[in-house]
């Protein structure tokens, strides 16, 4: 048994001894205290949420107390409502699937791309010289461009809007990932070699927790970026998906629709990326950063 065990063991056995009404006493005092940091921390957990709310707040009672055009900026209620009724009737989340699906595939192939090349041209001075130009070049290539170049060489199916998204969040991830291996410092790379780390070792230990955290804000940044990609993808050619969804409703004249759409693109868009933020809190918990006042 550890020292630590021992100790906890002790603890209650001699906790069994004690009068009844001090143990009773220690346990309320646990649970106020348990329920004291709850309440010190309620108002900084509910505080991100508050400029959402009233903002839908503004925006219902505009719409309700005819502020706002009803038939122009439909009430949240409203918007909720067809949300329900798409979402009963099965379109909603044939819609959802749709885009996701286009959205994570895409992501995979750019993303991953994005952290080879970028790793590659961080590395290595000879692949930089070879690759970092013509990618720079591209860069600047507006997307909207590359559309009926795209639909000209794949047609209309799902080929043409996944290469539009794993385009769009190939470069913030390759740029964010040259850039985090070339800023680690360089006093760390002496520190390794004086441990006689190799090339793999350096690489693990070394290079990639150094530049991690510019990768996952190339990674959060890309992710935003090929959700926008996705939008105007399925706005053209596409027979499912969010995108297709607000395109229907603008052509119907249904600002509902297209609110209702929009709604779920940034819900959807907020969750992926809290999921990326716990991720990044668990995989760099050893930084100690500045984290505001």
């Amino acid at each position: 048994m550890s020292v630590q065990e021992q100790a906890k063991s002790a603890l209650f056995a001699e906790s069994d001894h004690l009068d009844p009404r001090v143990r009773r006493a220690a346990r309320s005092g646990a649970r106020r205290s348990f329920v004291g940091r709850l309440w010190r921390r309620a108002p900084r957990a509910f505080l991100p949420y508050l400029l959402p709310v009233v903002i839908l707040a503004s925006w219902q009672v505009a719409s309700r107390t005819g502020f706002a055009d009803p038939v122009m900026l439909p009430a949240p209620t409203t918007v909720l409502h067809t949300l329900w009724g798409s979402a009963r009737d099965g379109e909603l989340w044939d819609d959802t699937r749709a885009s996701l699906f286009r959205w994570v595939v895409g992501f995979i192939v750019g993303g991953l791309s994005g952290i080879v090349l970028g790793a590659a041209v961080g590395l290595y001075r000879i692949a930089e010289l070879l690759l970092d130009t013509s990618v720079q070049m591209f860069r600047t290539v507006p997307h909207l461009g590359l559309i009926p170049l795209l639909i000209l060489w794949m047609g209309l199916g799902e080929s043409p809007k996944i290469v539009l998204v794993a385009l769009a969040c190939f470069f913030p991830v390759y740029i964010n990932t040259f850039a985090g291996i070339r800023n680690v410092d360089r006093k760390l790379i002496e520190v390794g070699n004086v441990f006689n780390y190799g090339p793999a070792k350096m690489l693990l230990r070394v290079v990639l927790p150094g530049a991690l955290p510019q990768i996952f804000t190339g990674i959060r940044y890309g992710l935003g970026v090929a959700w926008l990609a996705l939008v105007i993808s399925e706005l053209i050619g596409a027979d499912a998906g969010l995108g297709y969804m607000i395109q229907m409703g603008q052509s119907v004249s249904r600002v509902d629709i297209v609110m209702a759409g929009l709604l779920v693109f940034a819900v959807v868009g907020k969750l992926v990326d809290a999921l990326v933020k716990v991720a990044e809190r668990r995989l760099l918990r050893w930084r100690d950063a500045y984290v505001g006042v």
